[in-house]
């Protein structure tokens, strides 16, 4: 049988071929690795915790419904700022011959799944239509505009019709997460439609909804065979019958299959929503598990615990609102935006200058950290933790800003860059809060 060994050479590309050269294959210091089932890594892992990490449920198999996120194939083109941006776009590509199109929106050659002519073509046999410009999640609190048709291969090249429509049909939550992660992993949530790498520039993000509605005008087969009863609204939930089965008996509370239980005798899909949610946001999961974490879903935990389980769909429940800027508390900004100006994000900028060092013209140490967005205009009061803080690969605070150079941000756009920092603070505070709970109940791994 053979035999797999390991060896790392880390550094920069000319020190690698120095030791290249020097090295041979009989004195290099080779780890001996035993790849496992089901992936068979050809790297060294802690296969200490794997037992114990595996008892949980992976995410895809208690929400069995579930999607990578859509795929434009031509961003600058199908997602726009607003909706009448976006509008307007949609109706002058519909009308323009295929190479005008082409040409004036800087489209390229065509690629399998994306054709300027299919594109047109859907746009066309749609209406085009005001009501199918609707919102999706285009970046980590990035909420932007796209139209949407469902049909595959048109104006946006993989829609994927069979999850994305149950955001379009109700109300709806939606749990993001990665399969593999190369950077840094994480989970985030969403009322809306959502592009196939919202978190991370590199990691292609899965989301799997809450709820499942039946699709206008058409029957849909994954809906008969869910086992729950239709809720107020007609969505069915999105968990599997095994899963809540288990946390029926741990719990031993009954599972109402709509909105929230009392906590007290029964539970429902969004007590597991926000139990979940708090979960992946704790950090000593997040390092417990980290080797497993890099390569596929992320696994639930299942408690007995009854005071555990309702302490952390409180938190949970505090974390969703903030994220989704639904939260009173988002309003209740930590920082000011004093200088009049043109609002416009210049080129080089954001920069960020940390308390304690000197802003231009200034010449007193700043007390508070401070986000420019061109050389007069800033956000006064950003922490520094805030700045830093990463949802999946995305900095935040300055993916925000970064991508609207050249931008004249609105009133409105800045008060929502305000109420992000405020959630990011309120998130870095309650990640502290659930590790606390979680170590007063035992600490991991969770019983």
């Amino acid at each position: 049988m053979s035999r797999v060994y390991h060896s790392d050479l880390y550094g920069l590309r000319k020190a690698k071929y120095e030791a290249l050269k020097r090295s041979h294959i009989n004195s290099t210091d080779w780890q001996h690795i035993k790849p496992r089932e089901p992936l068979y890594l050809f790297v060294p892992r802690d296969y200490a915790l794997e037992a114990e990490y595996m008892r949980g449920w992976k995410i895809t198999d208690a929400m069995p419904v579930h999607s990578v996120g859509i795929v434009t194939a031509r961003d600058r083109l199908t997602i726009g700022w607003t909706r009448e941006e976006l509008w307007k776009r949609v109706q002058d590509f519909g009308r323009l011959e295929a190479e005008e199109a082409r040409a004036k929106y800087s489209l390229g050659p065509d690629v399998r799944d994306w054709k300027v002519h299919l594109a047109q073509q859907d746009v066309r046999s749609t209406g085009p239509d005001r009501e199918l410009v609707v919102r999706v999640l285009y970046r980590p609190f990035d909420v932007r505009f796209a139209y949407y048709t469902a049909r595959t291969r048109g104006f946006i090249c993989m829609p994927r019709p069979e999850v994305m429509p149950n955001f379009l049909e109700g109300e709806n939550l939606g749990l993001i997460v990665t399969r593999q992660t190369r950077e840094h992993w994480d989970g985030f949530c969403t009322r809306t439609i959502a592009g196939h790498k919202c978190m991370a520039a590199y990691d292609i993000n899965t989301i799997c909804p809450q709820y499942l509605y039946l699709r206008r005008g058409g029957k849909d087969d994954r809906l008969a065979a869910t086992p729950w009863p239709r809720g107020k609204s007609g969505a069915l939930s999105n968990l599997s019958h095994d899963f809540v089965s288990e946390l029926d008996r741990r719990l031993r509370m009954d599972f109402v299959a709509d909105g929230a239980g009392d906590l007290q005798d029964t539970f429902g899909p969004q007590d597991v929503f926000d139990y979940i949610y708090a979960v992946f946001y704790c950090p000593s999961y997040r390092q417990r598990y980290a080797e497993f974490l890099k390569s596929d879903f992320p696994r639930v935990p299942v408690t007995s615990d009854v005071a555990l389980f309702r302490a952390l769909c409180r938190l949970g429940a505090e974390l969703v609102g903030l994220h989704l800027l639904e939260s009173a508390k988002v309003h209740e900004h930590i920082t000011s935006f004093p200088v009049p100006g043109d609002n416009q994000v210049a080129k080089r900028y954001p920069i960020y200058l940390a308390p304690g060092s000197k802003a231009p013209g200034v010449n007193e140490k700043l007390e508070r950290g401070r986000v420019y967005m061109n050389k007069e205009q800033y956000f006064d009061g950003v922490p520094p933790e805030v700045w830093d803080f990463h949802v999946g690969g995305y900095q935040v605070c300055e993916k925000w800003l970064k991508d609207r150079r050249q931008r004249r941000l609105d009133i409105d756009e800045l008060n929502h860059y305000q109420n992000v920092v405020v959630a990011l603070n309120e998130t870095i505070r309650l990640m502290a809060d659930i590790d606390e709970v979680i170590n007063a109940h035992g600490g991991w791994p969770i019983q």
